[in-house]
């Protein structure tokens, strides 16, 4: 497939900022459990939410660029019942909503005690907030990655793997900011962040390795036998059946060369987990901001080659048409 680039910043963009609320939120309930101290509510949870609705912000206007008429743009929640991107253009509001409320009740002070356990912990109302919020950006996770693992005939993209994909190197990229973020502001978060994010980086790693060693053994289902219902061993194709080029060879085919389809899985891989990883290790003991804030960057730019690949992998059976040129 042709990979847009509006698409990679949107999907690339709103992970970060769900990953960054599943780390404001996560932080808050080990605070309130006591197992981490409490922090400022108005300063790090206020302006944390603030940082993760532009990120989400972001992704949404990036997604605009990709429409050509965007003033249709609401017609795309009509097919909620059947389609998982009606789903996505639902939740996504859904999420920037929570993640506004849960921002403002910190940052104004509106929080209070709903509910006081036995043992003393008091649940105040942002957490619930939170909870809803956590929960709607899990189902945003699963609508993102349900748009291409529903598609059965792209076999890249139709596995479990795509949705843990898109969940666990989202969650990595806005825990990893959390990390530089907590180390200028919340000081005594910054090391529980930068484990977490480095035992979810190396999940990503994991997953990430899995989808591209399943994408190299695929076997087919399409090919030039099946796609003009002739059985025969030795059907070669001579021409591409057109003159010149048309949406069908622009859209569905990236146009790259072999080397740079391999160059650009490496560096994706180098970006996303190696350097991050390293840089989260060292700025963890040192509690550099600079360090930290350069784990996000590069694991940032890291994710931008990595969707890349994730959609230009993606072989159409209709490219059998256009294979020979």
């Amino acid at each position: 497939m042709h990979p847009a680039f509006s698409v990679i910043f949107l999907t690339t963009l709103i992970g970060v900022g769900q990953g960054l609320f599943l780390a404001l939120f996560t932080g808050q309930s080990y605070s309130a459990a006591q197992f981490l101290p409490a922090q400022d509510s108005s300063l790090f949870y206020g302006l944390g939410s603030l940082i993760a609705l532009v990120f989400l912000i972001g992704g949404l206007a990036a997604s605009f660029f990709h429409l050509g008429h965007p003033e249709r743009a609401w017609r795309a929640a009509a097919m909620w019942r059947t389609s998982w991107l009606s789903r996505e253009v639902i939740i996504l509001p859904l999420v920037m909503f929570f993640v506004f409320v849960y921002g403002v009740m910190h940052y104004m002070g509106w929080d209070m005690v709903i509910f006081t356990t036995s043992t003393g912990v008091d649940l105040n109302l942002s957490l619930l907030v939170g909870a809803l919020g956590s929960v709607a950006v899990f189902l945003l996770f699963l609508s993102t990655g349900m748009i291409y693992a529903a598609i059965k005939f792209l076999q890249e993209w139709a596995s479990p793997l795509t949705v843990i994909n898109y969940l666990l190197l989202g969650t990595a990229s806005g825990f990893t900011l959390a990390t530089a973020y907590s180390s200028k502001v919340a000081p005594d978060l910054m090391k529980f962040y930068a484990v977490w994010a480095i035992i979810i980086t190396v999940a990503g790693f994991i997953i990430r390795s899995a989808m591209l060693i399943r994408n190299a053994r695929i076997k087919f289902k399409s090919s030039v036998q099946t796609a003009i219902g002739v059985r025969h061993n030795q059907i070669q194709q001579k021409s591409q059946g057109a003159m010149g080029g048309s949406y069908n060879t622009r859209e569905y085919s990236h146009g790259k060369s072999l080397w740079f389809m391999k160059s650009i899985k490496w560096v994706s891989m180098v970006l996303v987990f190696l350097v991050p990883l390293v840089l989260l290790s060292s700025g963890m003991n040192s509690g550099s901001l600079q360090v930290l804030l350069a784990a996000f960057v590069v694991q940032y730019f890291g994710l931008l080659a990595e969707r890349w690949l994730f959609f230009a992998q993606a072989n159409h059976p209709q490219n059998i048409y256009y294979q020979v040129v």
